[in-house]
């Protein structure tokens, strides 16, 4: 979602944040705003406690704002990557389906995943022996162990391989495959570190490789609502079809987006099984009660909407580096 962070201060409080330290919350409870463009004609604003930090990694732009609707919400170029009342939806959605249509997964390659929720779901899951959480900015992932306190338990589980480098490239030299491979990472913005990771020939002569026979691949693939969802999502659709026999795309709706979101599941194996199914293996598999999903809203996440359907239908768009889309956004190279 959106472009750069700006923050109103109606009070005239102005100079709060200083780059790449933390702020004190005690010095800056003040009545203000923070507004995310959407579109050119479209903002989305959420009342603020505070500006609890805001800074600059090599890679990326980051804040970390606690609001009065969303609770604390992290903010990566200029754009919300999760809120603390509602991020079950996304991780949830991002990573049980793959796990649960596997028939015995043991092994997780996350591409991006810096803010530890994605490990945080998939270490649930009894029959994980390994995940690999392979995140290129080593300040955010730090940042995210520090301030979000949710996630570590995951950080300090020992079934968690932690790795600063780039996705591609950890790939690429690794000699082991892997039962998922996860793609949790930023949106695809011109100028990001992020959009050659949706690319076909990612996809094709990286990824794929990497995966074992009965493999699973899942990546969020960015805003899916009626207006929005042409952006990436029917383009990477469309990619991830010219490359895997069965491909399944699903949305839900996540209240701090603003808008319905998208993911893609593909693999050379068919996903054959039904909500019961789905349900039994949440039971038998997963450690604690799942928030969002269970087999029948799943089902129904992947039914799209006659406008939706047609367009990923009839989709032509391959997602190359020279023919990418990108949604409203930015990157260093339009660093605030």
């Amino acid at each position: 979602m959106g472009e750069a962070v700006e923050i109103f201060y109606p009070n005239g409080f102005c100079n709060g944040t200083t780059k790449n330290q933390p702020v004190d919350e005690t010095d800056h409870q003040f009545d203000s705003w923070y507004e995310e463009t959407i579109d050119e004609d479209l903002k989305w604003s959420f009342a603020l406690k505070s500006v609890l930090y805001r800074g600059a990694s090599e890679y990326q732009d980051i804040a970390l704002l606690d609001t009065k609707r969303f609770g604390k919400v992290l903010m990566i170029d200029g754009k919300m990557q999760s809120a603390e009342v509602d991020e079950f939806i996304y991780h949830e959605c991002l990573i049980h389906p793959a796990l649960l249509f596997h028939s015995k997964p043991k092994t997780m390659f996350i591409m991006g995943g810096g803010e530890g929720s994605a490990a945080r779901e998939a270490l649930r899951h009894k029959s994980i022996d390994e995940v690999v959480m392979c995140d290129i900015d080593e300040e955010v992932v730090n940042f995210c162990r520090r301030y979000l306190t949710v996630n570590r338990d995951a950080f300090c589980n020992k079934k968690l391989n932690l790795v600063i480098n780039d996705a591609k490239a950890e790939l690429e030299k690794r000699t082991e495959k892997f039962d998922i491979i996860v793609g949790d990472l930023a949106d695809p913005v011109e100028g990001g570190p992020c959009y050659q990771l949706y690319t076909k020939s990612f996809y094709e002569k990286i990824l794929k490789p990497k995966l074992n026979e009965n493999g699973i691949f899942v990546t969020q693939a960015g805003p899916a609502g009626i207006f929005t969802h042409k952006e990436v999502f029917s383009s990477i659709y469309n990619t991830i079809r010219q490359v895997f026999k069965y491909v399944l795309a699903y949305t839900a709706h996540v209240p701090s987006f603003a808008d319905t979101w998208g993911w893609v599941m593909a693999s050379d194996q068919p996903f054959s099984i039904g909500a019961e199914e789905i349900d039994k293996r949440i039971a038998e598999r997963v450690d604690g009660e799942l928030l969002y999903l269970n087999g029948s809203s799943f089902l129904s996440s992947a039914t799209m909407n006659k406008t939706v359907y047609l367009s990923l239908l009839n989709e032509t768009h391959v997602y190359t580096e020279e023919n990418a889309r990108f949604i409203p956004g930015h990157g260093l190279g339009n660093h605030f």
